[in-house]
């Protein structure tokens, strides 16, 4: 990777004495700045109180009277105290040669394992149009981190413990005492499935609580209606999310490491839990405040405590969540990210004091997804009692176009999905635009009756061919900063940019004529756009049509 090449060079060559922990290098906004730039000169004249542009003229003196590191470059510059460096040709061509022999792709094996845990959509109805961000977002930033060489565990938490509220509404709304989340689909799930939920109702009593321990006992008279209310809202919990992780592996294409079930975790950690809390009370991190039990999570950053066994002696919502990343940790992450809906923003702090509690040496990450609304709405209507279902999305759109726009934006910032742009069936719609860049190289490719015998990159000298190569080269640049940044859209931009570069190359380059070396040069760049094309649209899910 040629950034990291440069990186290594620049280390090489610091100022004696010169130390700092990390070297940043960009591609400039602008070519006359070069292929890359570093501000590694700003950053020492901080360290070391001296003016930058001396210590910028320093490293560029230095790597230039190393033979070594001076053959990388085709020159070096200095401005505003920035280092800028042009890359070499041969470097270039070599690099593109890889590409073309597909030796770009050999990853490393890293260390690190990594549980990614997203979607996780409540088993009480069907995904929305608001779950797709975490979805796609979850799916591709798994996929960057498989390509790179890393462990990765994708995960969906199942929000399905028979002490939950949301699951004992459920149960109470199938039994026929409520009306929460009482959508068509629900009323037809709860239909389909009467004489089982008849018969779990009946059958019901009052059992054994889920940690095994007095201490979380529930005692009170109501206690026999509420298992009731848990055992069949679990069951029919248990029955949407079936629908539901079919939906998700079938028809959004998005494969999960584990489907873990909250109950089923809570029944494993039985003991655990209890010695957990056992921990915490000798620890001093636990006290009981109006018949409930705190945990002192101000001490580790959030604002107050929080309760994590209610009065009614039932593991409160954050306990359970402390159970669960308990067994994260067992499994030995070294680095755990949660993506959570945007109705979770106020129980991060809960969290990463959590994860401060259990004494978790690994990473934390947790991303909120940000809302989503629709131009040109008026096309997806409302199921009675819900919000847009995603499926409605994606029937309408398509699988490709869904997963592209939803991944246009950074989670952090709200997006606006368009419903007329993403059904167009033009060059307008961005994803129709880089399939058909797929489509219009696989053409030619198979049209040509030429075999890439000589790589003679040297006649590649136009502006558009130069610009479409150096654009290529980023692409492993790209997913090690997706990686370190979790900022997915960069490999969005990076693919739509690169179709956008081969448009212009097509039309001023004439990619079979009759000069069969430059025939053969531009056979071999377009297969290298081919190969780098289809490893973006396999990365972000996207199909890749031969022809359209």
């Amino acid at each position: 990777m040629i950034k990291n090449e440069i990186e290594k060079i620049i280390k090489e060559n610091l100022p004696e004495n010169a130390k700092i922990s990390e070297i940043k290098i960009e591609k400039p906004g602008n070519d006359i700045y070069g292929d890359y730039s570093s501000n590694v000169a700003l950053q020492l004249a901080r360290i070391l109180k001296k003016n930058p542009q001396k210590i910028a003229e320093n490293i560029k003196n230095k790597i230039e009277n190393n033979k070594k590191s001076a053959e990388f470059f085709e020159k070096i510059t200095i401005q505003n105290g920035f280092v800028n460096f042009f890359v070499s040709k041969k470097i270039i061509y070599k690099e593109l040669e890889k590409i073309l022999n597909k030796k770009f792709c050999g990853f490393p094996k890293q260390k690190n394992k990594i549980n990614l845990e997203f979607i996780s959509v409540n088993p009480t109805g069907k995904p929305h149009i608001g779950n797709g961000r975490g979805a796609f977002w979850g799916d591709v930033l798994g996929n960057i981190f498989k390509k790179l060489g890393y462990k990765i565990e994708k995960e969906f938490f199942i929000n399905d413990s028979k002490n939950s509220n949301q699951i004992k509404e459920l149960g109470k709304t199938a039994m026929g005492e409520g009306t929460s989340y009482l959508t068509d689909y629900l009323k037809n799930k709860i239909k389909e499935n009467s004489k089982k939920i008849e018969a779990i109702s009946k059958k019901s009593k009052n059992k054994e609580n889920i940690f095994g321990s007095p201490r979380f006992a529930h005692f009170d008279s109501e206690s026999k209606r509420t298992d009731e209310a848990g055992e069949v809202g679990h069951f029919l919990g248990s029955e949407i999310q079936k629908d539901n992780q079919n939906f998700i592996e079938k028809k959004l294409k998005i494969k999960f490491d584990n489907w873990a079930s909250e109950q089923k975790i809570l029944e494993k950690n039985k003991k655990q839990a209890d010695k957990i809390f056992k921990d915490l009370e000798k620890r001093k991190l636990v006290y009981k405040k109006d018949g409930a039990i705190w945990l002192k999570t101000s001490e580790f950053g959030e604002e107050k405590d929080w309760v994590i066994i209610r009065q009614d002696k039932l593991p409160a919502y954050l306990f359970s969540d402390l159970i669960y990343h308990f067994d994260k940790i067992k499994r030995k992450f070294n680095l755990i990210i949660d993506v959570w809906g945007a109705d979770h923003q106020a129980h991060v702090k809960k969290m990463e004091a959590v994860m401060k509690i259990l004494e978790y040496k690994g990473d934390f990450k947790v991303f909120i997804t940000q809302m989503v609304s629709l131009r040109g709405g008026e096309k997806l209507s409302k199921r009675k009692g819900n919000i847009i279902e995603l499926e409605q999305l994606v029937d309408l759109v398509g699988l490709d176009v869904a997963r592209y726009f939803y991944l246009t934006k950074s989670l952090d910032t709200q997006m606006e999905f368009d419903l007329d742009l993403a059904r167009e069936q033009s060059q307008k719609n961005p994803v129709f635009y880089i399939q058909y860049a797929y489509a219009r190289i696989s053409s030619i490719l198979k049209s040509s009756k030429e075999k890439i015998k000589s790589l003679k990159f040297d006649l590649l000298v136009a502006n558009e061919e130069t610009k479409l190569i150096k654009h290529l080269l980023r692409f492993p640049e790209v997913l090690e900063e997706v990686s370190k940044d979790y900022q997915v859209h960069k490999l969005v931009s990076y693919t739509f940019d690169l179709a956008s570069l081969f448009h212009k190359f097509y039309q001023e380059c004439r990619v079979l004529s009759d000069d069969k070396n430059l025939t053969q040069a531009r056979l071999a760049l377009i297969s290298s756009v081919k190969i780098i094309l289809g490893e973006c649209l396999d990365l972000l899910g996207i199909s890749k049509p031969e022809k359209m």
